[in-house]
């Protein structure tokens, strides 16, 4: 496993702020182990994050026995221990501790600068309110499409094949008296989120946002999946960065769900891959399958998400699993989703009933 310093070694090892650039000569640099499991001053600690807050270091504090109770330990981005269960802000890793340690710090390593920009951008979302974080988002996310992880992603995939573009409205919109029920309609690439089902669906959320009457809103995918995350055939064909980010900011589907979070609820199957989960995560309701499988992938690409998930997760599940869930790539499963709070409720019934009313039109 990497090596982990204290909170004092840190201390030291920066001049006590004087030296910052000190740690780059930490081996997992960017990512940078604190060690909790050994007693340690909290003052030391405290100094330690306040210290490095605005540093280009994504500050991962660790514990071999349990989650550490000291409100010091929330300055740092991600918190892991070694019990098999544990509370919030804590990712319980069990026996593998050290096996999720280097596998975090291997996919920092591949992505530093999206890993940095993720971290640096859940703290300052803390403070912010869910548009402005979404603002803040899209800033960073243009900024890294110019970078070089994005543009080796972008040339990895030039032999993909692009599926056919649709040539029918994607998002399905029906009313049934005071109730909305939106559909992504694109199942054949399991609802893959592009521009056009980006603009459809914005037009339908402002649509709830304008209408009091409209006092339910769901939203479902049609097909195995709710949302497989953003059009990939779509990636690298975007206009210039600061005129995407004036798009994204403009006709942004997770600042429409936020201003009318209370009216609705989400129920979301299969793959749920970027987009796919961070605009459930707006909602006041979201429902799962059992079988449903979550996935941030961006940092693989040298981004960040994109889609207003760096302001909706943390939102529900806290900074601190937003950041291991971001950085690490990794898929999480329907039961730990709901119990970080990612999603509410599991319900297989809910979906064997859709089907089931679908069948008998």
């Amino acid at each position: 496993m990497t090596a982990a310093f204290t909170p004092s070694e840190l201390l030291e090892l920066i001049a006590d702020g004087l030296d910052d650039t000190a740690l780059d000569s930490v081996p997992s640099w960017p990512a940078v182990l604190v060690d909790l499991t050994t007693p340690f001053i909290s003052a030391d600690l405290e100094r330690l994050t306040g210290l490095l807050e605005t540093a280009p270091v994504v500050l991962i504090g660790l514990s071999q026995s349990g989650g550490v109770d000291d409100p010091a330990a929330l300055g740092l981005d991600v918190l892991l221990c070694a019990t098999e269960s544990a509370d919030a802000p804590w990712v319980e890793c069990g026996p593998a501790l050290d096996g999720v340690i280097d596998a975090l710090c291997a996919s920092i390593a591949a992505s530093p600068d999206a890993s940095v920009a993720l971290a640096q951008l859940l703290r300052v979302g803390e403070a912010s309110s869910a548009p402005e974080a979404v603002v803040a988002e899209s800033w960073v996310y243009s900024l890294l499409q110019g970078g070089s992880r994005y543009a080796t992603w972008l040339k990895s995939r030039s032999a993909r094949t692009p599926k056919p573009r649709p040539n029918h409205s994607v998002v399905r919109v029906e009313r049934a008296g005071n109730e909305l029920r939106i559909t992504l309609d694109r199942p054949e690439v399991h609802n893959a989120y592009g521009a056009q089902m980006r603009d459809e669906l914005v037009e339908a959320l402002r649509l709830v946002d304008v209408d009091r009457s409209i006092t339910r809103v769901v939203l479902r995918g049609e097909g195995p999946s709710f949302c497989s995350g953003g059009d990939l055939d779509e990636f690298g064909t975007a206009p210039e960065p600061v005129e995407a980010h004036g798009i994204r900011t403009r006709r942004n589907a997770g600042v429409a769900l936020s201003s009318i979070a209370d009216r609705t609820e989400v129920y979301v199957h299969g793959t749920c891959v970027g987009a796919g989960v961070e605009l459930p995560a707006f909602a006041s309701k979201v429902v799962a399958h059992s079988a449903t499988m979550f996935l941030l992938p961006e940092i693989s690409m040298g981004l960040v998400p994109g889609a207003g998930g760096t302001s909706s997760i943390p939102r529900r599940i806290g900074r601190h699993r937003a950041a291991f869930f971001g950085l690490s790539a990794q898929p999480i499963d329907a039961s730990t989703a709901l119990q970080w709070g990612l999603v509410d409720l599991i319900d297989d019934e809910m979906f064997q009933q859709k089907n089931s009313n679908e069948g008998q039109r």
